[in-house]
């Protein structure tokens, strides 16, 4: 199912509300066929996560139950897949995927690997250091190469994690620390 696929944009519209007013972010989803039969795969995070130290008390099973549950109720009155499938919620990962602008904004100076729909020349892959987001577009160095990309082109993305980092204890994630809004 490709990013801009009309089932996978019917999906994001019905699941992404639910996970909003459940105070989660969707980060991702993805249906899949695997050996088992079809999985339709949730990705959340909290919503509005500012806290440096947010990957040591993430998303866990109670909170992944409860928005399967109020996730299972909307998608079995919309009825969106036209087959039997399982649904999954879980939380992103540390190689989690990157869907949105601010997806990307959060984690600027991070390394993440892309994966275009729509090729860039004669290339479709991409890895290296997202270095700054503006509008619908992201700028990526690869190898001292500048690229810049726009999102919907993009089939995949996601982070690289930092093995030397998440074994000192670290989340494995470099990124630019969140803006505080400036109080007057």
């Amino acid at each position: 199912m490709s990013a801009n696929d009309p089932l996978r944009q019917r999906l994001l519209a019905i699941v992404e509300p639910v996970c909003t007013s459940a105070g989660y972010d969707l980060v991702d989803l993805r249906l899949k066929s695997e050996q088992g039969g079809w999985v339709l795969r949730v990705f959340i995070d909290f919503a509005n996560q500012t806290d440096p130290e947010w990957w040591k008390h993430g998303v866990d099973l109670a909170h992944c139950e409860r928005l399967s549950r109020e996730l299972s109720a909307v998608l079995d009155v919309d009825d969106p897949i036209p087959h039997a499938y399982s649904l999954e919620v879980s939380s992103p990962g540390i190689d989690r995927p990157l869907r949105t602008p601010a997806h990307f904004q959060r984690f600027v100076g991070g390394q993440i690997k892309v994966a275009l729909a729509i090729p860039q020349g004669d290339r479709k892959n991409f890895k290296g250091e997202l270095t700054t987001v503006e509008g619908d577009e992201l700028v990526m160095d690869v190898d001292g190469q500048t690229f810049r990309l726009r999102i919907a082109d993009i089939d995949t993305a996601k982070l690289v994690p930092d093995w030397d980092d998440v074994m000192k204890g670290g989340s494995g994630v470099h990124h630019k620390p969140a803006q505080k809004a400036a109080h007057r």
